[in-house]
Order: C-alpha cells, then structure tokens, then sequence
C-alpha cells in the first residue's frame, strides 16, 4: 500500500547522489549542531514528513563537520528504512560509518547499518557486521545496541542459540547503572532488550512467547523513557502478533495506542496502514480500527 505525501524521498535520494559536492555556503557548527539535535527530535517522535524535506540541507550543511555528518547519515538510514527504501538507507548508514572516524561514531554508524542490511533481508552481513563493531565499540550503550541488533539478525537467519547467547550479553550490559545521557540516541536499557526478545521471538514463529515479552515490556516503569517513534513502532508490530495470534481487538488496541504515542508512525508507514486495512476488515469488533482509518484516510473497501 502506497503511502502518499513523502515525496520527500526523491529530495533525499538527490542528496545521497550529491555527496561529493561541498556545500556553497559555510554553515557554523553551532547551527549545524542545533539543525542535527532537531532532526533527532523529529525522527525521534515520527515527524518522518517534515524530516524528509529538511534532510537535504542537513547533509548538506553537516558535510565539514564529521562527527554531525555521521548523526545526519544515521538519522537519514533510520527514517529511509521506515519508508521502505532499504536501499538508499544503507547507502546512507555506510556513509555513516566512512565518516565516523573513531571506535564509537563507528559503532553508532554500524546499528544503522545493520538495520537498514535487516531491512533488506541480509540478515548473515547484518549478523556479521554488528558482532564485528561491538566487539570495538568501547561505549556500552552502543554495544549493547550493535548485540541487539545482532540478535535479530541471527534469528532472521534462524540461528536461535546464537541469537539467545547474543541477547544474554545484552542483557549483561543492560543490567549495568547506566546514567540518562544517551548522546549516541540507542534508547538502550533492560526495556530495549525486551522489546528485540520479542521481536527475536516472533521471528522465530514462537507468537505466544513474543506477546509475553511485549506485555512484560510495557508495564516496565522505563516503557515512557523511550522515544515515541520506539514505542509506536513496536505496538505496530505488537498489533501484527495479536493480529497472527487471532485477537482483532488487541491488534487494533495497539494500533490505536500507537497513533497516539506517533501518529507520524501509523500515518506514513505501509506495514501501519496495511494492518489497519487488515483489522478494519474483520468486523465490528474493529470498530475503532475502522475509526482509525478514516481519520488517516484509508478506504475500506
């Protein structure tokens, strides 16, 4: 299902083709470093529209500045693999890690790699990729992320001994006292860890231990500490698990619950708007589903 409204993309797409051209004006840092923590802002609460069309001059303004240029690549793979354009987001999470420099920025720059490399079904060089940066990246936050992101992978290869060994360790640095700084914005902590222990699970065809993980994960007192965008994103596919599992009305509970955490999550997302069609379908017990869907503008028939 097409979403509409995002022609942003090809402004993006121009941008990654432009990469070797400097800029024409100098922009200072400061300038960069605020327009970089505004985009953070917006990915991080879904404003994927209005990302889009400020992503361009990001890039380009961020492009004398390394360490900005890997936070501008890294949000642009993030909010590429959101929209379904798993090819572009790699482009730009391997620009990420050319320009990350050191042990870290790097790390930082292989989770979106590894993300957009999932998002394309190579799961075995996503696997590779993320276990050979966490074993450098000497921030904890990061290599946490870099063995979730692992995880996953492994159970998209279907290895699930190496995927449960990988979230062990995970789950090791999680129980560490971390403080609330996050300048790497990887969300990681002990309610990260569950969040991909249900999507390994899921993965893994095992639906009833994955719903177990996400009841578990959002009574968690950290649950609203996560960006918004994280928390949508995972009763999307929360709602898929219901929806498998055969409750309609938990699946659309959860949809509804999402648009209101970010709505930019349900509204310009395929897999949100298919699955509203797909509840919406199943009768009047998705009546609020079906509410849903006229308020984004999805027919029903």
């Amino acid at each position: 299902m097409a979403v509409k409204g995002l022609d942003g993309v090809d402004g993006v797409r121009g941008a990654l083709a432009h990469y070797h051209h400097r800029p024409t004006r100098t922009v200072a840092a400061d300038e960069v470093r605020r327009r970089v923590a505004h985009a953070w802002l917006s990915y991080e609460h879904a404003h994927y529209a209005q990302l889009l069309r400020a992503l361009p001059a990001l890039l380009d303004a961020a492009h004398a500045t390394p360490t900005l240029l890997v936070c501008a690549y890294r949000i642009t793979a993030g909010v590429l693999v959101k929209l379904d354009e798993p090819d572009l987001a790699w482009l730009a999470a391997d620009r990420a890690v050319a320009a990350g420099g050191d042990p870290v920025g790097v790390g930082a720059a292989t989770v979106s790699v590894a993300q957009a490399l999932r998002a394309l079904g190579r799961d075995r060089l996503a696997l590779t990729a993320a276990v050979a940066a966490a074993g450098t990246a000497a921030d904890v936050r990061v290599r946490g992320t870099l063995l979730l992101q692992a995880a996953m992978a492994a159970a998209g290869c279907g290895d699930y001994r190496r995927a449960a060994d990988l979230l062990g360790h995970a789950d090791a640095l999680a129980d560490r006292r971390m403080g609330s700084d996050d300048p790497h914005h990887t969300a990681f902590g002990p309610t990260a860890v569950l969040l991909a222990r249900f999507l390994v699970a899921l993965r893994l065809g095992d639906t009833d231990l994955a719903l177990r993980h996400h009841r578990t994960a959002v009574r968690r007192d950290d649950w609203s500490l996560l960006p918004a965008e994280h928390r949508a994103a995972h009763l999307v596919d929360a709602a898929r698990a219901h929806l498998d599992s055969g409750d309609s009305t938990e699946a659309g509970r959860a949809l509804a619950d999402a648009h209101v955490i970010a709505p930019g999550e349900i509204r310009c997302r395929t897999a949100a708007r298919t699955l509203i069609v797909e509840i919406a379908h199943r009768g009047p017990a998705a009546a609020g589903v079906a509410r849903l869907a006229d308020l984004i503008g999805l027919s029903r028939a």
